[in-house]
């Protein structure tokens, strides 16, 4: 007999997927791999290393003046570093966009995970299993009560576990069978989600601080002088404002700084800085009342909102300056520290003539005093050079040199404060009129009379005012990212099953008196299974005795209490 096989039909072609359903699927896709939580550890990582040039390389928002030498350095390499926004990496958008993926990737990551927490919480815990014998830790012992008896004493001991009792079915494995399902653990999940809700919100309190915050440094001489007011960014030497900020709307806050005081080692190293301050804010700047504080390094002035803080100091040398006609011009400026060890600091000055001196303006400004040079609060002299030896103001003294002409006062053109215009000694407008090294008292005189006199100096602070409207926000986002932390790692899930079922060959009734007065009980199989869901040490210890604490009547119960 011939079988005749029916020829095989041609495969139907794959339906091909329309326009919008790869658009769809590409989307999806994309979503699925942002939102997972292998995206967000790898952003987190990117996010820190993307920090590390802000680190090393300085900051336009910090210094500008040394982002402009940095890059002078470096003719070539400079700017394109500055093109690739190296120098404001805080702001880049580079930066930016690494933080809003993390932002994105945690917020859609973190959502479905606290659905599914939700839903759990809700479910009752998954049935015993049919063979607890195959669990790592496995028990099986009889007891003189019946299996209701039995499952009820447990679940009363079970306390802060999530119980529920089942009752057996016809798929049940023994009749009359009674099971337990317990699980312990549930908040470690909830410790695990706070912290990652708590690390969003830190997120969003930093960018609200960023956008809506504002920043200014200001130098003030620290000797009661008249001090600064935060009301406008003119009144600081830096200012940076939030990117929705305009300058305007600044917590009016005014500090007077009456003194400072610089604890230093024996070998110059710094150990703790002392300004006292007096400040007005609120009501205070109508009644004109002034209120002391004291600013250490990490303890700053906390008020209206604002926080002001003690970031450094330095020397301002005071130099007097007599001309010919008697008139006196007395300046004190802050001079740079060009060495954090010793203080040795470098700085100019540039004083005007008396206007009555010279009535025709070309011939005054060619009169006009210019002072460069070095101060050291401790001078050590090897020959004529000057050097410090300590950082603290015992023994001052400066080695300048002083010339006359034009220093530039009257062009509009910003000049540094820390040196003069080379190209005004080049073109011979500045001319040195002499090099000397002076204490405290000390003058020279040039060849048409004018006298300079080092008076000595004053010291001066760094103060940086800081408003940060979301910086309460930052701090219960931190603390409460260490509490869901350590809840995540200090608790860890438990679950535990109990089955009981009569023995076989028991009569199946409950206890009572039989003949002669004998007592009849029915006697039940106990089998109690455990599984950690998480950490698995010493959850055999933790299995045992807590084995041992469930299956205790009540008699060994109350033996061991009288024990």
């Amino acid at each position: 007999m011939t079988t005749v096989q029916a020829p095989p039909s041609a495969p139907t072609p794959p339906r091909r997927q329309s326009l919008f359903g790869r658009i769809f699927a590409f989307v999806r896709n994309t979503w699925r791999g942002l939102t997972s939580m292998r995206t967000a550890l790898a952003l987190l990582f990117l996010l820190a290393l993307a920090a590390i040039p802000g680190a090393l390389l300085p900051q336009r928002s910090l210094n500008a003046q040394k982002v402009d030498r940095y890059i002078a350095n470096r003719p070539t390499l400079g700017p394109w570093m500055d093109r690739l926004e190296l120098f404001d990496v805080f702001s880049s958008f580079w930066f930016t966009a690494i933080y809003v993926l993390l932002f994105v990737s945690l917020v859609g990551c973190i959502l479905p995970r606290c659905l599914d927490h939700y839903r759990a919480l809700r479910t009752d815990p998954v049935p015993t299993p049919r063979n607890l014998a195959r669990l790592p830790h496995h028990f099986e012992a009889g007891v003189d009560e019946t299996p209701e008896q039995v499952v009820e004493r447990i679940r009363a001991r079970l306390r802060g576990w999530r119980t529920v009792v089942r009752r057996g079915t016809a798929r049940s494995a023994h009749s009359g069978e009674v099971t337990l399902s317990a699980e312990k653990g549930y908040t470690r999940e909830l410790g695990n989600l706070v912290f990652h809700l708590a690390l969003v919100a830190l997120l969003v309190s930093i960018a609200v601080g960023k956008l809506f915050g504002y920043e200014g440094s200001v130098i003030v001489i620290a000797d009661d002088g008249p001090g600064f007011c935060s009301t406008s960014p003119a009144a600081f030497d830096s200012f940076r404002a939030g990117n929705v900020r305009d300058g305007t709307g600044m917590t009016p806050v005014c500090v007077r700084v009456k003194d400072f005081q610089a604890d230093y080692l024996e070998n110059g190293q710094a150990e703790m800085f002392t300004s006292n301050i007096q400040y007005q804010a609120g009501d205070d700047l109508v009644s004109n009342t002034w209120r002391d504080d004291k600013l250490q390094v990490n303890h700053p002035l906390r008020v209206a909102g604002d926080r002001v803080y003690l970031q450094g100091h330095g020397y301002a040398p005071t130099f007097t300056v007599t001309f010919p006609n008697g008139e006196t011009r007395t300046e004190t400026v802050q001079w740079r520290p060009d060495d954090a060890t010793t203080f040795l600091s470098s700085g100019a000055l540039r004083i005007d003539p008396p206007a009555g001196m010279y009535p025709d303006g070309d011939e005054r400004r060619k009169q006009q005093i210019a002072i460069e040079g070095l101060f050291a609060p401790t001078a050590s002299f090897h020959g004529s050079l000057l050097t410090s030896v300590y950082p603290k103001m015992t023994d001052p003294a400066v080695a300048v040199d002083v010339y006359k002409g034009d220093a530039g006062l009257d062009t509009g053109k910003p000049q540094s404060l820390f040196s003069l215009d080379k190209d005004l000694v080049e073109q011979n407008r500045l001319i040195k009129q002499a090099r000397v090294n002076l204490k405290p008292g000390e003058a020279t005189t040039l060849p048409d009379g004018t006298q300079v006199r080092f008076d000595g100096a004053k010291e001066f602070v760094n103060l940086q005012v800081s408003h940060d409207p979301a910086q309460g926000w930052v701090l219960v986002s931190a603390v409460t990212m260490m509490a869901g932390l350590l809840v995540s790692l200090l608790i860890r899930r438990r679950r535990i099953w109990v089955r009981a079922y009569p023995a076989d060959g028991e009569q199946p009734h409950s206890p009572g008196s039989g003949a002669c007065g004998a007592t009849y009980s029915r006697r039940t199989v106990v089998e109690l299974g455990g599984l950690a869901r998480t950490d698995h040490a010493g959850w055999g210890d933790e299995f045992d005795r807590l084995r041992s604490r469930l299956l205790e009547t009540e008699a060994e119960k109350d033996h061991h209490a009288d024990r």
